[in-house]
């Protein structure tokens, strides 16, 4: 009951659940209070109030955006409250009294200072807001970016300013509660010097060296950099937060290309959720202004996503176009008209190609270009289960999608006969559930799948914790985990107060990377996989969601997965592993291998996951696994050659390609330059 009331509230967990309903439940209890009258009861109903208040916006709840939507925001409860307080001192008879014109004109006061705080704010935010935001782009030498105001003035500050009102209100019920007139116009006059230092605090960021400089000088600084530096590829990307991922995977290429490499991003949530990287970025929100930019040393641009933004770089012709995607896959996205509006599309092989040409979708085959997938290389081939150890199999389902297609995912319909099958295997398996970030964002379906099958592995963690038949190395546990926590200090201390900057402006100056902290790092974060999974046991199922560990490390301690249609099948492929992808649309085996080629060499699953054990005989006994060939076979297929590697033929490409871009320049130049002399001669 109680997780289906979170679910239904959208909130993060019951202690949050149990905090919205104090506060909705709290204002009637005040109401009651002030009418009985009970100075007592509504103290306590006011302290519950404020603590619940506080808490929800400590979590960030969404049900504090809720509230706002239907009249009851922040400074509505506010308030409320303040006139419930007026209302109790009226049936105390105080209505007379100097305390009650005393809180009437504290509160009214209290109240216009609130235009004149929310406006400053406001306009130091404003003014602070450059019109591009960058990472690794020294702007500092060639504007002046100051210093942010202290966050403690503008981190919350609307809910800082209206607690504020907190030493009025205790003030007020000391009095009515003691007659004690003092009291209460200590409280005022808190409340009231208070509210106008913060007002006069925040007077000195609006204008003169507070401010960064305006949008003109900013842009001609960046204009200024990018004429030194030269960029010659880019990796432009535009979408929501929780779409960051694509354009993350493609960082570590970036790092490697033979060429100068810049990111483009278009919207600010993406930049803060971008992972780090030595490689410069610049995030430009406003399509008037990156077409203003001057990117004409550039090359090559590549595209990670099918975006309506991404045609504010597509209409400069001095560059090619290219479509690399974010992953490579059997879905209807991997093959998307819009993709023909590229130069070219790049594959990881030839099966990339050929699912082009079977959709018939305008990109034509000469465009394509066979690059392999660099992110690959972390993946590690498969060597069997080592003895002594349970085989470990990963249950990593897509998200439901934007259409609606019982395909998408196995989620709905598959993913509890899945768990539990597993569960119950013998011999024993582990299991590792990392579901899509997306999951549960469109269907409230799978949502309620994901919540059921976490609950099942949880369950069955707990349940095999106490079965005598698997036992675990405290001792070296322990070590690990003293490991992790050695490591998240070093992390924490190396990335220092680097995401708690106090805006974006001051984020842009000092956004420089030291590369020896950022390769430090690279190598304790590689330290902290191999800590993490050796801080539980080797038979432990786990859930794993987050950005750590990462979905390659949990391909490289799996001996097997299970699947839907999605690049991460086709990922996994390069380990070589066992796999199964489940045909939850169910279209039958034959016809679901012939609309999936990354499907060919997998064990396919009926919904009612009957056919598991296929899966795992072929991991128990890897000498009888009749698939083993064939998923060789289909690795070439799927994502090109071993050698060269897929960074060098990536890098082939791009210089490729930078080569037509020059010679489409020159060819411009010159037919420019034969005009020009043509009409100066009939001149």
């Amino acid at each position: 009951m109680i997780t289906r009331a979170i679910r239904v509230a959208r909130v993060g967990s019951a202690a949050e659940l149990a905090a919205a309903a104090l506060m909705i439940l709290g204002f009637p209890v005040l109401m009651l209070a002030a009418l009985v009258p009970s100075v007592p009861a509504f103290a306590a109903a006011a302290a519950v109030t404020y603590l619940a208040d506080h808490y929800l916006h400590r979590k960030s709840s969404y049900l504090i955006n809720r509230l706002s939507k239907v009249r009851a925001g922040l400074s509505i409860r506010f308030l409320i409250r303040q006139l419930l307080l007026i209302l109790l001192l009226a049936r105390l008879d105080l209505a007379d009294g100097i305390v009650f014109y005393g809180a009437v004109a504290c509160f009214i006061a209290f109240y216009g200072l609130q235009a004149p705080h929310g406006a400053l704010v406001t306009l130091i935010r404003n003014r602070r807001r450059m019109p591009v935001a960058t990472r690794n782009v020294d702007l500092a030498a060639r504007i002046r970016i100051p210093d942010a105001p202290p966050r403690r003035l503008l981190n919350r500050s609307a809910e800082k300013m209206l607690h504020l009102d907190l030493f009025a209100m205790i003030g007020v019920l000391v009095s009515a509660f003691m007659d004690d007139t003092l009291a209460a116009f200590v409280g005022i006059g808190a409340t009231i010097v208070l509210g106008t230092g913060y007002v006069l605090a925040l007077m000195p960021y609006v204008r003169g060296s507070k401010i960064p400089p305006n949008a003109e000088k900013v842009l001609a600084a960046v204009d200024d950099w990018l004429a030194g530096y030269r960029p010659e590829t880019v990796l432009y990307f535009s979408g929501s937060k929780d779409s960051a991922y694509q354009v993350n995977m493609w960082l570590e290429t970036m790092e490697q290309l033979d060429s100068k490499p810049l990111i483009i991003l278009r919207e600010r949530a993406i930049l803060n959720n971008l992972a780090p990287t030595t490689v410069p970025v610049i995030c430009v929100p406003g399509g008037v202004h990156l077409m203003n930019m001057d990117l004409s040393t550039v090359r090559v641009a590549l595209y990670a996503a099918n975006v309506g933004k991404n045609i504010h770089l597509l209409r400069v012709p001095t560059m090619k176009h290219v479509f690399i995607g974010h992953g490579d896959s059997d879905k209807l996205a991997s093959v998307n008209p819009f993709s023909k509006v590229y130069d070219e599309v790049w594959t990881a092989g030839r099966a990339g190609r050929d699912r082009y040409a079977i959709a018939d979708v305008g990109v034509r085959d000469d465009d394509i270009v066979e690059v392999g997938r660099p992110q690959l290389a972390p993946i590690q081939t498969w060597q069997g289960v080592p003895d002594g150890r349970i085989p470990t199999v990963l249950y990593a389902p897509t998200w439901e999608g934007w259409d609606g297609n019982p395909g998408n995912t196995s989620l709905v319909l598959a993913g509890e006969n899945i768990v539990k099958k597993l569960i119950k295997a013998d011999p024993p398996v582990r299991i590792l559930y990392k579901p899509h970030p997306f999951t549960g964002t469109v269907s409230k379906e799978a949502g309620a799948a994901h919540a059921r099958i976490t609950a099942l592995v949880e369950k069955a963690a707990a349940e095999r914790a106490t079965d005598p038949r698997f036992t675990a190395d405290a001792a070296a546990q322990a070590q690990a985990k003293a490991e992790l926590a050695r490591i998240e200090a070093r992390i924490a201390q190396l990335a220092g107060n680097g995401g708690e900057k106090g805006d974006e402006a001051e984020a842009t100056r000092d956004g420089l990377v030291d590369v020896a902290k950022h390769e430090e790092i690279a190598r304790l974060r590689a330290e902290w996989n191999d800590a993490y999974w050796r801080s539980f046991g080797t038979h432990e199922h786990r859930v794993i969601t987050g950005a750590e560990p990462r979905l390659y490390d949990c391909f490289n301690v799996s001996d097997a997965m299970v699947s839907d249609i999605s690049s991460v099948v086709s990922d996994f492929i390069a380990s070589g592993k066992p796999y199964a992808v489940t045909d939850s649309a169910e279209l039958g085996v034959e016809e679901f291998k012939r609309q999936n080629t990354a499907v060919r060499a997998a064990t396919i699953l009926s919904n009612s996951a009957a056919e598991l054990g296929e899966l795992l005989g072929a991991v128990r006994d890897r000498a009888g696994d009749p698939l083993a060939e064939d998923r060789k076979e289909l690795k070439q297929y799927l994502l090109g050659p071993d050698e060269p590697t897929s960074i060098e033929q990536f890098n082939t490409a791009v210089a490729d390609l930078a080569r037509k871009a020059d010679t489409r320049n020159v060819g411009q130049e010159s037919r420019a330059a034969a005009s020009a002399a043509e009409a100066a001669t009939t001149a």
